[in-house]
């Protein structure tokens, strides 16, 4: 997509993957609404961007519906069009359910999932009256699985993720293009400044940087995927621990120097990137596997490692 004099809103577009994406716009030409609750960080950022392109920012909260609805009016008088909405607002508390407060929970889902429908819902006559457009979502690998110690987090993102691809197919014959971004961790301050209470399975996958996964947002715009998982191979893993739920346990809760296994009978495990798999007896007829170049074929009573990323460390039978 050429993104020259096109307008774009942006959520949370004052620091981490929202600030990555409105500087590869401004690069590009485009013109930006940047909206988030902190204005004095959203001011920052469009004194950096102005020399580039045009901007205006629009402090709010994502959750407030008429603010949703007035981000927009102000979009089209400054700017005479909107043509593209990306929803990458997001917040997140972590810990055990138990343990963490109800409006939190609440908070995640309005955040994560109430305020990219209501805003995508507000977006679509702006982005018809303009010709065509884009949605594009910031979902999680975490809405792609179950994660324990996020369950709001990955609930939310989970229904993020359905709701795009809804509208995807209800938009389908049209000019309007809905699509969702899945990364696994950023090396933001998203997950930093919360280090301590961040998964096990979150640190086996590898980190992505902002600017890697607002590259991935620009694609969005242009190209016909409905989903990009960031990176691929753990987009891979959430698809096969979806299929078999009783892979998660094993993926990033084991202890990385093996001094804890999992004791389960006739078994071969394989570890790499501190990620250890195993499978049972398979049954079916034939089912393959294939995780980036090393094909896995499994046979009928087979046991064995059914992911090998591209360098395997070690492996065993128990």
């Amino acid at each position: 997509m050429i993104f020259k004099d096109k307008t774009v809103i942006i959520t949370g577009g004052s620091e981490g993957v929202g600030a990555a994406t409105a500087r590869l716009l401004a690069v590009a030409g485009a013109n930006l609404m940047l909206v988030a609750r902190n204005k004095r960080n959203l001011e920052a950022i469009a004194e950096e961007l102005r020399d580039k392109t045009r901007v205006e920012i629009f402090a709010m909260d994502v959750s407030d519906t008429e603010a949703c609805v007035d981000v927009f009016k102000k979009t089209q008088f400054e700017f005479g069009r909107v043509d593209i909405l990306i929803n990458n607002a997001g917040f997140h508390k972590r810990g055990a359910v138990e343990s963490v407060d109800v409006d939190d929970l609440g908070k995640m889902i309005d955040v994560n999932l109430k305020a990219p429908i209501m805003l995508s819902r507000i977006a679509l006559p702006y982005l018809r009256e303009a010709g065509g457009g884009a949605i594009i979502n910031v979902g999680s690998l975490a809405g792609r699985t179950y994660v324990p110690g996020s369950a709001g987090y990955s609930a939310s993102k989970n229904g993020l993720r359905a709701f795009t691809y809804s509208l995807f197919e209800e938009l389908r014959d049209g000019d309007i293009k809905i699509a969702v971004v899945s990364p696994g961790p950023i090396s933001t301050g998203f997950i930093l400044a919360d280090i301590d209470q961040t998964s096990d399975v979150t640190f086996s996958q590898p980190m992505s940087t902002p600017e890697e996964v607002a590259q991935v947002i620009l694609d969005l715009c242009g190209n016909d995927r409905r989903e990009r998982s960031m990176p691929a191979f753990s987009g891979f893993l959430t698809t096969v621990m979806y299929l078999m739920p009783w892979l998660g346990p094993l993926i990033g809760g084991i202890d990385r120097s093996r001094r804890s296994l999992p004791q389960r009978s006739s078994m071969t495990w394989a570890t790499c990137s501190g990620v250890l798999i195993g499978c049972e007896n398979v049954t079916s007829d034939v089912c393959s596997i294939s995780a980036r170049m090393n094909p896995v074929d499994i046979g009928p009573g087979d046991t064995t490692a059914i992911l090998m990323p591209l360098s395997l460390s070690s492996s065993y039978r128990e």
